[in-house]
C-alpha cells in the first residue's frame, strides 16, 4: 500500500535533508562572481607573461596564448636598451617606492597612534579632514603639486616625486584604526607608571603592537608608488630619473615608429611584476604572525 507525502505548509522552514541542497545553491551565485572577477584579473597578467616569451616576429604572428621561443632574447635586449637605462628605471622606482612607502609607513604610523590614543583640540575637525582626503583621488591633485614644486624649485628633481608621497590620507586612517584595536590604553598607563614618556611609549610599546599594521601600510603604498604614472610623468623631465611606469611609457610610444620595442616593453612589463609578487610573499608572515598571536590571546 502506497503512502503519500503531505505537501508542507506555506511559509514553514525547509527540511533538513533540503538545507544543504539550498546552501549549495546559495553559493553557486557568489562562486561565479569570484571566478569571473578573477579571470578579469589574471586573463592580463597571463598575456603579458606569455607574450613576453615571444619573439617580434612571434608576437603578431602566433596564437595568442601561446609560448615562444624568445624569452632569452628579449631578456637581454631589454637590459642592453639604451645602455642599461632599463635598469636606472627600476633602481628609480626602487628609490620611490621604498623610500616613499617606508617614510609614508612612519608618518602614517604617529599620526595615527597620536589619533586613536590622544585627546587634543581639533582632533575630530583632523580626522575628518583625513576622511575627506581619502574620499579626493589622487588624479586631482597632481596638477597643484607641480605648481607647487615648481614654485620653490623642486620640479624636475626626485624630491618633487618622494615628497608628496609621504602623506597618505587612507594610510592614516588605517594607522588610526589599527592603533584604536591594538595598542590597549591600559598598557600605555603602566609604562607611564613606571616613568616612560610619550615618546619612550610610542617607541618602545605601540610600535611592536602595531607591525602588522604598518605592513599593511607599507604594502600599500609601496604597490600604489610602484605603479604611478601621472605624478612623476607630469614632474620628471629627464628620462634618465623616469621610474618603470614613465619609461614603459615612453618604450611603448616609441614602438609606434619601432615595432620591435613593443616586445621590450612588454618584457619589461613582466619583470615589473616581479618585486610586487616578491614583497608579498615576503610580508605576509607578518600578518600570519598577527593572526597567531590574535588567536593565541583569545
Amino acid at each position: 500500500m502506497s503512502t503519500v507525502t503531505a505537501p508542507r505548509p506555506v511559509g514553514t522552514r525547509p527540511l533538513a535533508a533540503d538545507r544543504p541542497r539550498a546552501r549549495r545553491r546559495g553559493a553557486v551565485l557568489p562562486s561565479i562572481a569570484l571566478f569571473l572577477g578573477a579571470l578579469y584579473c589574471l586573463v592580463p597578467v597571463v598575456w603579458v607573461l606569455v607574450a613576453s616569451t615571444k619573439s617580434s616576429s612571434e608576437l603578431f604572428s602566433t596564437f595568442t596564448f601561446l609560448p615562444g621561443t624568445g624569452l632569452l632574447d628579449n631578456l637581454r635586449d631589454l637590459f642592453a636598451y639604451g645602455d642599461g637605462q632599463y635598469a636606472q628605471w627600476a633602481l628609480n622606482s626602487l628609490l620611490f617606492a621604498g623610500v616613499g612607502a617606508a617614510a609614508c609607513t612612519l608618518v602614517s604610523t604617529m599620526a595615527g597612534y597620536a589619533l586613536a590614543k590622544y585627546d587634543f583640540p581639533g582632533r575630530q575637525a583632523a580626522f575628518y579632514a583625513i576622511l575627506g582626503g581619502v574620499l579626493l583621488p589622487g588624479i586631482t591633485l597632481a596638477v597643484p603639486q607641480y605648481l607647487l614644486m615648481s614654485k620653490i624649485g623642486l620640479a624636475g628633481t626626485y624630491w618633487s616625486v618622494l615628497l608628496p608621497c609621504l602623506i597618505s590620507p587612507f594610510g592614516i586612517f588605517l594607522a588610526r584604526v589599527y592603533a584604536a584595536s591594538a595598542v590597549p590604553t591600559e598598557t600605555m598607563e603602566a609604562a607611564r607608571i613606571d616613568g616612560a614618556g610619550d615618546a619612550r611609549i610610542f617607541v618602545s610599546v605601540a610600535l611592536p603592537m602595531m607591525v602588522p599594521g604598518m605592513v599593511t601600510v607599507f604594502l600599500l603604498q609601496f604597490v600604489g608608488i610602484w605603479n604611478n604614472f601621472l605624478l612623476p610623468f607630469i614632474m620628471l623631465s629627464d628620462e634618465r630619473m623616469y621610474p618603470l611606469t614613465v619609461g614603459l611609457y615612453t618604450l611603448l610610444s616609441k614602438g609606434s615608429g619601432t615595432p620591435s620595442l613593443y616586445t621590450l616593453a612588454i618584457i619589461g612589463s613582466a619583470v615589473a611584476i616581479i618585486p610586487l609578487v616578491v614583497m608579498m610573499l615576503v610580508l605576509q608572515r607578518y600578518w600570519r604572525l598577527d593572526l597567531i598571536s590574535g588567536g593565541l590571546k583569545g
